[in-house]
């Protein structure tokens, strides 16, 4: 399927050694897997069902929820797995696989995030041509450009990653397989791969930050002229969108914008991205917004009706 190489397999290290560590590793993380899947499961069937959520802004949220299972979905499962396993070696082909699908629903939840924002500017700045500029064609054309883009930068990143020979150790002091951790077994020069890596994930993090920061800047500048109802919603609205691009991109930057160099704290800054934030997303816009939490009261009550009358 991929280039021959000398190297068929990896091991991975995980995030511990000691048979009571990996135990611990197993349980924290099997309950954050599951939470992360029943809380983004409730928000993606809510927002399906909900006759109440049918707004551009949930219509995203629906592809966030969709993006954080399948991101966390990529790492969460091996590495609870692994954790209980004496053997923790993952094939050539499993390790570019995860590549690109680490990088395809990552980069995705990056560009649904900049579109939420951008739903945020449009409804807030111009609330008088909201329903014009962000109609249901509007938002479908740009979920679709998003899976394009992702797809495309998944794309770049596995053409780096096939260009990388390996030809002595196979041990990824890691999780998962991703450019960082491989680039160090690589037994070639690392500064173009890395100039090409930092170009292209750092470039997309650093500028997707840049771009939301600025977004709510003047989405919050803006909110001088609104009454004090209505800059109080979009306050609430606002302040769990900056919580979860601060929480995403804030590790992301660490990661990719730097220099071939590892350090001891990068595992725990990628499992804060890739297994903690598609954790805390659910609870951010469920605690912090009222329609969603009385769109799942009213569907579980009409399950519950439903249930009862059979």
């Amino acid at each position: 399927m991929w280039q021959n190489i000398s190297v068929t397999e990896f091991i991975l290290l995980g995030l511990a050694q000691d048979p009571m560590k990996k135990k611990m590793v197993f349980v924290i993380f099997f309950i954050f897997y599951v939470g992360t899947m029943i809380g983004n499961l409730l928000i993606i069937v809510t927002i399906k069902f909900s006759r109440t959520l049918r707004s551009p802004m949930y219509y995203f949220l629906f592809y966030l929820s969709l993006a954080d299972s399948c991101f966390s979905t990529t790492t969460a499962p091996r590495l609870i797995v692994d954790s209980l396993s004496a053997q923790r070696t993952i094939s050539y082909n499993e390790c570019m696989t995860q590549v690109f699908a680490l990088h395809l629903f990552g980069c995705m939840e990056i560009f649904v995030l900049i579109l939420m924002a951008i739903d945020r500017y449009v409804a807030i700045c111009k609330p008088l041509h909201y329903s014009t500029i962000m109609r249901r064609q509007v938002c479908t054309t740009l979920i679709i450009l998003a899976w394009i883009g992702s797809f495309i930068h998944s794309i770049a990143q596995i053409i780096l990653a096939l260009r990388m020979p390996f030809c002595g150790p196979n041990l990824i002091d890691h999780y998962c397989c991703d450019l960082q951790p491989l680039l160090e077994l690589a037994c070639m020069d690392k500064y173009m791969i890395n100039l090409l890596m930092v170009s292209n994930s750092g470039a997309i993090c650093s500028s997707s930050f840049v771009i939301l920061m600025i977004s709510y800047i003047v989405i919050l500048h803006s909110l001088r002229n609104h009454s004090v109802e209505g800059r109080r919603k979009a306050l609430s609205t606002c302040t769990s969108h900056i919580t979860v691009v601060v929480l995403f991109f804030g590790p992301c930057i660490f990661i990719y914008t730097r220099p071939p160099t590892t350090f001891p704290m990068d595992k725990m800054v990628t499992v804060f991205y890739t297994i903690g934030t598609p954790f805390l997303n659910p609870l951010i816009y469920t605690l912090r917004n009222a329609e969603v939490k009385n769109a799942m009261r009213k569907l579980c009550h009409i399950k519950i009706t439903t249930e009862s009358k059979r």
